[in-house]
Formats: C-alpha cells, structure tokens, sequence
C-alpha cells in the first residue's frame, strides 16, 4: 500500500451505532478493516507500515474480565497478536499518543478523509503534533493518499477463500428462498414470509441478512426498494423476494418472483419468461474481456423486444432503446459487484469506459419488468413486478452462477410449491 519510498496507512473499524437510549445494533465491522485483518471486535484500528521495515500494528481494547462478564469475551493486544498474527498490538487508549510518534518521518500517510469527521479531526491532530516538532528535526508526511481507493481496487477481484465464503452465502440464501416458496399461500402476510427465510439464514450459520430484506407482494412488487413486508397477500398475487445473507462477512444477494398460490397465471408467466429470457441474455454475455456493462445491453435488448411484442411500447427495438422508452418498466442496472458490501467496492469505469471483466470479479445479474396501472397498459398486466437475480463469478471459461441451486424456471417453482 505504499510506493518505495513507504508510509503509513490508518484503517478504523466501525464504532459501535447505538438504536435506542443505552442499546446498540448488533455490531458490524468495517468492511476495509476486516478485509485486512478478520478482527471482529469494535474500538480497534489497524496500522500498518510499508517500506524497509513493514509492520501492522493493532490497537484494540485491554482484556477486561469483568466487562467481559457483561458484554462477552475480548481478545486483548496479546491474544489478538496471537490469534490473527499481527507483529504488535497495543491498548486503543494509547493510539492518539503513539500515531503520532509513529507517524513522525514517514513520507505518506494513508487515509480515507471525509468519511468521518471525528477520524478526520483525530489525524490532523496527530499530524500537527509531529509538525510542532519540526525544530527537534521531525518530519511530518507531505503526502495524503486515499486507501479506499487502493483497497477497493484489492477487493474487486476475490481469492479462494473469499469465493468460498460467497459460495456458502449463496447456499444459504437460496435454501432461505426455497423455504419461502414453500411457505407462502394466500392469506399470510408478507412478514411472515419474511420470518421464514430469516429463520433460515441463522438456522444454517449467517450472521445476518445483507441488507433489510424486500419480501413485496402484489403492486408492491413495482416498488423498487419495498421494504415494509406488512401486506396480506391475495390469491393471485406474485411475491418478489430480495433477500440475501451475509456469512463471515460475504454477502448473497438472490431474487425470486412467484405466485402465492402455486401457479403463474398466464400474463404473469409471459412476463416472468421475458424477464428470464432477458437475465440467460445477460448470463451469457459475461466473460473476460467483456465490458460491465455487457450483460445490461444484453438484457435490455430482450426486454425490449418483449416489451414490444406485448404491446406495452411501440417501436423498433432500436428506437426503442435509443429513447430509453423502456425504463417506463424496466428503470435500474442489470447488476453490481459483490462482495463484503451487498454493494460493493470497485469502481465501474475505468477512465471513460466501462470496466472490463475479470476472473475474481463478483457480481449480480438481475434484470426486471415492472408494470403499474396505466390507461395505455392491458389490464391483465396491472401490477405484475418481476425481477430475477443471480450472483456471478466471472471465471476465465465464463462465469458460474454461485446461486445455481434456487428454482428460477416456472416448472420448478411451481413443482417446487406444489410439494
């Protein structure tokens, strides 16, 4: 993380959040912090030092046999050097007076300003203490550097073991959505549903969901970010879940559309088939050497010529696409990286292109259709949201559908829900 000349980075993890008067969250660690070092613990800041001599220091919270009562068990400086290899760890109360000592000669600092305000003020404040040094012949860094950008670049391409903790994600949120399928009748609420794949997300290991889960029957399917899951759902209704777990950190992030009585009708079975039609598209225009943005072009292609043919636009396929007519029911991305954030790091562009695909990339592929009321749209079609979602490892053959395992096809699901 450091050019020849060496520096310093500072990584934070994330402070404890509390939701109501004395009670916290449950605790997250920063996603850049635990790519680096797994430590879960909160008050803890990772330093390391490149050059001649590297090192990576941890401050972290003292061994406490009496808060550990309370709160649980705490590793301490020494059982976290022992437990995770850091060359030296040190007592979080001593990180402000030793920053700066260790700051002091070093060419570059590495930091992520203007995240934080607190952290902000807490480096400047190191930096000048070495500046108001500068007579005893210290030298303070003369160059700031950004470590997000370093790590985000790092993190878009994933190693064996962070493959590995994707894929059980994905095993774990797809057995998750075939529980819900299952489950799901006219009658029962959304919550409900809900409550069925978060039992299995914790009954096979997740820590927790990845983000809060989209469980949107009905007309609630065409709101893009529904996350109230409070409606009765009602014989003829699809349900479109989003919902994806995290384990050890790793995010799946799967979307399925089905009926809740166990049978596609047959204007939402044309719908549902476009919108699959339009993700096997965009599956397949992934590989190395791609661009992103190929498996949207894909997908909207399909969709557009569905649109069409269902008399919901008229057009050209061309013109269709050239005017972005098609957003009236197909509006977002075809997909995102993956990773430790459901939303990942890694920048889309490279320059004024479209960043090329690589083997490690991870990523989602989720193209959707969605159809409000309108005096312009057949009636049969009112209301009828669908999306598909997938998650993606661009391999050197292609890619491999990490999500494989949960029912797409209409037969699957509705054999599936039948059983």
């Amino acid at each position: 993380m450091g050019d020849a000349g060496g520096g310093l980075a500072v990584i934070p993890t994330a402070p404890e959040r509390i939701r109501n008067r004395d009670s916290a969250f449950p605790y997250r660690a920063d996603s850049y912090f635990h790519y680096l070092t797994g430590f879960p613990e909160p008050e803890a800041v990772l330093v390391l030092i490149t050059g001649a001599h590297p090192q990576s220091i941890l401050f972290c919270r003292d061994k406490d046999i009496d808060k550990e009562i309370w709160d649980g068990f705490r590793h301490g400086p020494a059982g976290a050097c022992a437990a995770f290899g850091f060359d030296t760890a040190h007592s979080i109360k001593e990180f402000d007076a030793k920053l700066a000592e260790l700051l002091a000669d070093q060419p570059a600092l590495w930091f992520s300003l203007g995240h934080d305000n607190a952290w902000d003020t807490r480096i400047a404040s190191a930096l000048n203490a070495v500046r108001a040094q500068t007579r005893a012949g210290k030298r303070a860094p003369t160059v700031v550097r950004d470590t997000h950008a370093t790590l985000d670049e790092m993190r878009l391409f994933k190693d064996d073991h962070e493959i590995a903790l994707m894929r059980k994600a994905a095993t774990i949120a797809g057995a998750a959505h075939r529980r819900a399928m299952r489950y799901a009748t006219p009658g029962k609420f959304e919550y409900e549903i809900e409550a069925e794949f978060l039992h299995e997300f914790r009954r096979q290991g997740s820590q927790s969901p990845a983000y809060s889960p989209i469980g949107a029957g009905g007309a609630n399917a065409c709101v893009l970010h529904y996350v109230d899951n409070n409606r009765e759902l009602i014989n003829g209704d699809l349900l479109l879940i989003d919902a994806g777990c995290e384990f050890d950190g790793y995010a799946s992030d799967i979307t399925r559309t089905f009926p809740v009585n166990g049978r596609f009708s047959g204007p939402q079975a044309d719908i549902y088939d476009l919108v699959l039609d339009a993700q096997t598209a965009a599956i397949a225009a992934i590989k190395p050497g791609a661009t992103f943005l190929a498996p949207h072009t894909a997908a909207v292609r399909v969709l557009a010529q569905g649109m069409i043919d269902m008399k919901l636009l008229e057009g050209s396929v061309d013109s269709v696409i050239e005017t972005e007519t098609y957003k009236r029911f197909y509006m977002h991305r075809t997909g995102h990286w993956l990773g430790l954030d459901v939303h990942d790091a890694g920048e889309y562009r490279a320059g004024e292109k479209w960043r090329t695909l690589v083997p490690g990339m991870a990523l989602t592929v989720e193209p959707g259709c969605y159809i409000r009321p309108g005096d312009d749209v057949r009636e049969v079609f009112w209301n009828i949201g669908v999306r598909i979602e997938d998650d993606v490892l661009v391999t050197a053959e292609g890619c491999d559908i990490l999500t494989i395992d949960t029912p797409k096809k209409i037969s699957d699901i509705e054999a599936l829900m039948a059983r």
